[in-house]
């Protein structure tokens, strides 16, 4: 009987706990998932609608799309997106095969003062990216690299963080593979493409999303290097929507303006995201 009462007692706490975990997890949902919500209900609010609600309403009886057919007539919202596209494949194409190139060199090759090299590249994590704004600024500016496509990739063609998560990485693979490939005549090159990426493919995935997000959303650098229109991105184009564009008290097309953006990085994460989180627990584990 005793035995009884503990295993209905053990089963009464389990579910409790389960009960309280589930409900936290789906307050922090709600938490977190209410300001996309918010954002796309005031999108498909009328201008007129919006400004007559006193207080805020949760729901929409008469929802539009007039707000999304201002949001590429107002502005060149097309070609915005055009350029961050050609932007955000160019940077990520070359930062990849520099990342992947260096981090081969620090994992598998053997050069004097290659653990002095890395420990001084690490320390480059320390320095906060603003501090570099004001040179690479200067130094684009100098080169007549203002207002080109040049000027906006060249400063994001690499990353330390990235090097750092793929040589760990690559690290993880067997000497043994690396000396058996050198045996029978392997490049280094050859290697690197046939073993070692293969092999490493959901880290380098990762590495890839995460680039693309990142130059999606870069916004200080190409505000800076930039004040043609005809080189503005998406991240920076909002600003030229919100003063040129629908004017600051348009709220509603301002959030149709940021539902479009968005929706391609989320979309991306959807899709990817098993592969983001593989490609992350791989780089993080050792053996």
């Amino acid at each position: 009987m005793d035995y009884e009462k503990l295993e209905r007692s053990a089963r009464l706490r389990s579910r409790a706990v389960k009960i309280t975990t589930y409900a936290l997890l789906t307050l922090w949902a709600v938490m977190v998932l209410f300001p996309f919500y918010w954002m796309v209900l005031t999108s498909v609010k009328s201008y007129g609608a919006y400004n007559s609600e006193w207080i805020p309403r949760l729901y929409t009886l008469s929802p539009t799309l007039q707000n999304y057919r201002e949001a590429f007539t107002a502005v060149p919202l097309t070609g915005y997106f055009v350029n961050t596209i050609l932007f955000t494949l160019a940077t990520t194409g070359i930062m990849l095969v520099v990342t992947v190139l260096a981090a081969f060199a620090f994992a598998r090759l053997n050069f004097q003062g290659k653990d002095l090299v890395f420990t001084l590249f690490l320390s480059l994590m320390m320095i906060p990216n603003e501090l570099v704004v004001i040179t690479n600024f200067v130094t684009i500016t100098n080169a007549g690299l203002r207002n080109t496509f040049a000027g906006l990739i060249l400063p994001s063609v690499t990353s330390v963080f990235y090097i750092y998560l793929l040589k760990e990485n690559f690290a993880q693979i067997p000497d043994e593979l690396y000396y058996a490939a050198k045996v029978d005549g392997t490049s280094d090159l050859k290697y690197l493409l046939r073993v070692m990426i293969p092999i490493c493919r959901p880290t380098i995935v990762t590495v890839t999303i995460l680039k693309v997000i990142e130059c999606w959303n870069s916004y200080v650098w190409p505000r800076l290097i930039t004040d043609d229109q005809a080189y503005f991105l998406v991240s920076n184009g909002i600003q030229e929507i919100r003063e040129n564009g629908f004017g600051r008290d348009n709220i509603p097309a301002m959030m149709a303006a940021v539902v479009v953006i968005s929706l391609p990085l989320i979309v991306l994460f959807l899709v990817f995201r098993k592969k983001i989180m593989a490609g992350v627990a791989q780089g993080g584990t050792k053996g």
